[in-house]
């Protein structure tokens, strides 16, 4: 019998305008509002999702790229997701929101305050999707690092971060309405931190979580460096890797393994892969959509090549598309998986119009070769992973909007459901309950 796995989804866009570029668009929903994000997570969770995940990036882009990032909106505007994310518990009960904050720019102190007061007023449903981008330095005069000295900031960020949200004994806080006593400031730690990035006293000015019950921390990292990272800090880990067994099984070996040369029991992550189905109502209409896309025109490839540009945080648009990829054209901070999830197991000699013309391709999920499938074909798809490559189980990618979720769920939902894979109720309080409900 199948066995159940989490699900979630990731916003991947950003807190940016919703639907453009698709008739979703027409729909009229105010994308700079509220309304519409609450919308969907009542969805979500309706669902059954455990998690909403919050891309962002702080910066537009680099001067050169202005024009690009934001005529399509692939890139910017992006509002910030730290301040959507109670208007999203407002409309929800169980749904955990992880918005992203960036540990080169953040403070810790600040940080560890707002996330928080997210924690309390959520009712403990709050995550952190910890980055370490450097681009964005910038614009809050912060000297650029390079990428693995952006992991060892974020280290000591964490490690800062944890400290303030502990800086409460137990005991501390007493509400004593005899003596009108709220607190024992004895068991506050006014502990100084002077480490290589930050320089800061203790203690927070926010009162402690019941039961040491900390925010979720969630990892998206890919490279060496990045796996470490969430070794010793991710509770959840934002995966992205061919979805085939062995690939699932040998990138959660590589978690567990950097969990483990942390003292840490590799159970306690919970590894979700990155997903983005395409459902079809036939088998039919699966073939006439991988067989259309077999041979792109340059014109369909523009938004492919956009979008891979902001990914890549390099202009890819004024390349030669007949010549191959130099991959030197990449900055020392851009990430390895996006390089890889372009380049792929690609020949060097490889023309670039033959790279691009490969993302545009839509594959059939049932032959592994992409993820253009029936409801049923998806749902097969879904189950082997639980259960052969032992997943934890996925997040949806998608645009945080009505329409992308039915899209993607209303047929899905009820299949996973009758099949015991997806959930239907919620356990205790709180996103890490509902993480170890199974």
């Amino acid at each position: 019998m199948a066995r159940l796995q989490h699900f979630g989804w990731f916003f991947g866009r950003g807190f940016g305008p919703q639907g453009w570029l698709r008739d979703d668009y027409l729909w009229g929903h105010r994308w700079d509002r509220p309304a519409v994000y609450q919308q969907s997570a009542k969805a979500l969770e309706q669902a059954g999702l455990d998690l909403l995940i919050i891309e962002d990036s702080l910066s537009p882009g680099p001067a050169e790229q202005l024009d690009l990032r934001v005529r399509s909106a692939l890139g910017a505007p992006k509002l910030d997701p730290l301040l959507l994310t109670p208007y999203l518990f407002a409309a929800t009960e169980h749904l955990g929101v992880a918005p992203t904050v960036n540990a080169g720019v953040h403070p810790p102190y600040l940080a560890a305050r707002q996330f928080a007061t997210l924690q309390h007023l959520g009712d403990y449903r709050v995550g952190l999707n910890v980055v370490t981008d450097v681009k964005g330095s910038r614009h809050f005069g912060i000297p650029e690092l390079d990428h693995d000295a952006s992991y060892d900031r974020a280290e000591e960020w964490m490690q800062v971060v944890r400290r303030l949200w502990h800086s409460w004994a137990d005991g501390a806080v007493l509400e004593d309405t005899e003596s009108w006593r709220f607190a024992d400031g004895t068991k506050l730690d006014a502990f100084q931190h002077r480490g290589e990035y930050f320089s800061l006293d203790g203690p927070l000015n926010a009162t402690p979580f019941d039961g040491g019950d900390d925010p979720v921390i969630v990892s998206p990292g890919g490279s060496g460096r990045g796996l470490a990272f969430a070794g010793h800090n991710s509770d959840v880990q934002l995966a992205l890797a061919p979805l085939t067994v062995e690939s699932v099984r040998a990138y959660r070996a590589r978690i567990h393994a950097a969990a483990e040369a942390e003292g840490r029991d590799p159970r306690a992550i919970t590894i979700l892969f990155v997903f983005t189905p395409e459902i079809v109502a036939s088998r039919e209409e699966v073939d006439r959509l991988v067989e259309g896309s077999a041979h792109p025109a340059d014109r369909d490839l523009q938004e492919v090549i956009e979008r891979q540009s902001i990914i890549t945080e390099t202009d890819l648009t004024r390349l030669d598309l007949d010549r191959p990829l130099d991959v030197a054209v990449f900055g020392q901070h851009v990430s390895q998986g996006s390089i890889k999830s372009l380049v792929g197991s690609a020949d060097p000699a490889t023309p670039l119009r033959e790279l691009f013309r490969a993302k545009y391709r839509k594959g059939r999920i049932s032959d592994g070769s992409g993820s253009v499938g029936t409801v049923e074909q998806v749902a097969d798809f879904l189950e082997e992973l639980g259960d052969d490559a032992d997943n934890d189980g996925f997040i949806f990618n998608g645009d945080l909007h009505p329409s992308t979720v039915h899209r993607t769920l209303d047929a899905l939902v009820p299949v996973l459901r009758r099949r015991g894979i997806l959930r239907s109720s919620f356990g205790g309080r709180g996103l890490r309950s509902h993480l170890n409900d199974f």
